[in-house]
């Protein structure tokens, strides 16, 4: 993905979540406020609702101490005057509670009104107590016909409906008040159902946006992933051909060199050492003369013939180097036999072999003997060893030839990039359709071993 297709996604995802933010605050804030005023309107009706009983329990009261009073009035009996004087005294307390609810409802557009009405109905409740008290005054005197005149004045009948008109003016009000507040909470639910209602459509807007950009960022992860797989494919096949090519090439330069090689061998047995046998026995049909005619010349003939001998000697060693007879005559575990015991020879060292045979192809037994060469020539270099192993077995159907020493060691992750030997040994036994692991660490030694195929049949 280029650069700005990834800011513009980058900047899609952080404007959907700043309007989901926005989105959540406005959710949040049209709850809070529908609450709020939901909240206070029902106080408020609380209030109202608290106010009409009130105002109906007075007008009540009003009327139970009129019963009371006529009931005493009648029979003479103190009974009636217990709920008289309970009535009187809870008519106070209900209009306190009346001016008290009164002044709590801070938001009451009909407040002098309730308040001048609420001032008529405690004048005209006092006066029909007063009467009423009145009434009972003279009775309890005995003047029983001054206190039936009082009552056939008619006073206490018209205060008494002057305080039901009173309180159904004010209950009127209030039963306005509070269907006014009941329309006003439904209004404002109404309201916040509806808001919440456009907030969570566009929250599922905003979610259907957000999974729509997610599905295209998955798209275009997808096609980018599909286009590395691609690249890696075509990366694999390309290292595999050169990984075949190198293989190739290091099979034909293996091929090549040990060509030379033979080639040279041939060439230093054929020639040089037709020359130094000639040599050799000229110098032997010299010897007879010189012991008779020149006797002080036999030492100098000696060490020619030495010197012969020894030229001999290092063009075998020379021949063996470049292409092992023994390998060609004998086979692979009688050469790596007397490999191994000219490395020990020459170097004093404990060597230690386990050959067991095993059936190779004539390259694979050629990769077989440079490996074991190639691994006690780095060991004689570098090893410091006092012990080395060569081992040749069948391990799971292939030959395993294993060259170890308890010398220094190294680190392969610091190697040199001038170690060709390694690599090389490496080259030729993937040629050979092999495997070889390299185990070693400072100070710890160093295995070499290599797997290769047996030779079918």
């Amino acid at each position: 993905m280029d650069l700005p297709t990834t800011t513009r996604n980058g900047r899609r995802r952080g404007g959907a979540l700043v309007l989901a933010v926005l989105l959540a605050v406005l959710l949040v804030g049209i709850s809070e406020l529908g609450y709020q005023r939901a909240t206070r309107q029902l106080g408020e009706l609380v209030l109202m609702g608290q106010s009409r009983l009130e105002l109906a329990r007075v007008v009540r009261r009003v009327a139970d101490a009129e019963s009371s009073q006529r009931g005493y009035l009648l029979t003479a009996r103190p009974e009636y005057l217990a709920p008289y004087q309970d009535a009187r005294a809870d008519v106070e307390r209900g209009l306190a509670r009346l001016a008290d609810l009164q002044q709590r409802r801070s938001d009451d557009a009909d407040a002098a009104a309730n308040t001048a009405d609420l001032r008529t109905l405690a004048g005209h409740t006092r006066t029909k107590l007063s009467e009423m008290n009145e009434v009972l005054g003279m009775f309890e005197l005995g003047r029983r016909e001054a206190a039936q005149e009082l009552m056939l004045t008619g006073i206490g009948r018209d205060e008494m409906v002057s305080i039901r008109t009173v309180s159904d003016r004010m209950l009127a009000r209030e039963n306005a008040r509070v269907e006014a507040g009941l329309q006003l909470v439904f209004t404002s639910l109404s309201g916040n159902r509806v808001g919440i209602a456009v907030v969570t459509l566009c929250s599922l807007l905003l979610v259907a946006l957000v999974l729509r950009q997610r599905l295209q960022a998955e798209l275009q992860r997808q096609a980018q992933q599909q286009a590395i797989r691609a690249e890696r494919d075509r990366l694999e096949v390309e290292v595999q051909h050169r990984t075949a090519e190198l293989t190739s090439l290091a099979r034909h330069l293996e091929t090549a060199r040990e060509d030379e090689r033979a080639r040279l061998a041939r060439d230093l047995h054929d020639e040089l050492g037709a020359l130094l046998t000639a040599a050799k026995l000229d110098v032997a049909r010299l010897r007879p003369g010189l012991q008779q005619e020149a006797p002080a010349l036999l030492p100098r003939v000696e060490h020619l013939v030495q010197t012969l001998n020894s030229g001999i000697a290092l063009k075998r060693r020379i021949i063996e180097d470049l292409r092992p007879s023994s390998l060609d005559n004998l086979g692979l575990l009688p050469a790596l036999e007397i490999l191994c015991s000219e490395f020990a020879e020459r170097l004093q060292v404990r060597l230690v072999t386990t050959l067991a045979p095993v059936a190779l192809s004539p390259s694979a037994d050629l990769t077989a003997f440079r490996l074991v060469q190639e691994s006690l020539s780095n060991i004689a270099k570098h090893a410091q060893a006092r012990t080395v192993t060569v081992t040749v077995a069948a391990q799971d159907g292939q030959a395993a030839i294993t060259v170890g020493d308890d010398g220094v060691g190294f680190d392969p992750a610091r190697l040199a990039l001038g170690s060709h030997g390694l690599v090389g040994m490496r080259y030729r036994v993937q040629a050979e359709g092999g495997q070889l692991h390299i185990d070693t660490a400072p100070g710890a030694g160093t295995r070499v071993q290599a797997l290769l195929p047996l030779a079918p049949g």
